[in-house]
């Protein structure tokens, strides 16, 4: 499946009560999200993987991955496009001999020192951040800002997806920094038009 990052969409059952799960995520597809991450921290491992299974369902045909965030056996068992992970959750070269070589790979990386020492070939994109400080992670390490995700970019050996407390204004600038594309949580999930919300980020591109 193409990967295309330029508006990857982060779920949050909180942000995305209002309408339900599913129906933020197509939504938020119709409105132009090229990516959707399933990410949900308090969901057990069979919760999330009927989650999943539900979203996959739904995607099918629109040419969207669905991948899982952190959890390597909710990924596998839900038959999903692929897989994102922090620096602390099982390793790179783990993650890729279960996921076999067709399946997405992401990781988050925040600093030159982790972008010098992971393997290019394990993996298809980064997640580079936070740009800004979020409220939807607590734990995340210093902002980046746009000079710093450029840095970042600029030694990359992988295409990237910023992420951080991005809102469609942040497009231009976030382009400019060389990123491909924005990974937002908030600014899609957490508005009452969540199609209107990814239509707004587009326009920005």
């Amino acid at each position: 499946m193409r990967l295309d990052l330029s508006l990857y969409l982060v779920t949050d059952r909180g942000l995305c009560a209002a309408h339900g799960l599913e129906e933020t995520v197509m939504a938020a597809v119709r409105g132009g999200v090229t990516v959707v991450q399933l990410r949900d921290k308090h969901a057990s491992d069979a919760e999330m993987v009927d989650q999943a299974r539900h979203l996959k369902a739904a995607l099918a045909g629109s040419g969207v991955p669905l991948i899982i965030n952190d959890r390597l056996e909710v990924a596998l068992a839900a038959g999903a496009d692929g897989l994102h992970i922090g620096q602390d959750d099982g390793g790179v070269a783990r993650a890729r001999a279960a996921l076999g070589p067709e399946a997405i790979l992401g990781l988050s990386v925040q600093t030159h020192d982790q972008l010098a020492h992971l393997d290019p070939a394990a993996l298809d994109y980064l997640g580079l951040g936070p740009v800004f400080a979020t409220p939807s992670k607590h734990d995340h390490a210093a902002p980046l800002g746009f000079a710093g995700l450029a840095a970042l970019v600029a030694a990359s050996p992988l295409p990237s997806v910023a992420i951080g407390g991005l809102k469609a204004e942040h497009v231009a600038a976030t382009r400019q920094a060389g990123a491909e594309g924005l990974a937002v949580i908030s600014a899609i999930c957490g508005t009452p038009d969540p199609e209107a919300a990814a239509r707004a980020f587009l326009s920005r591109g």
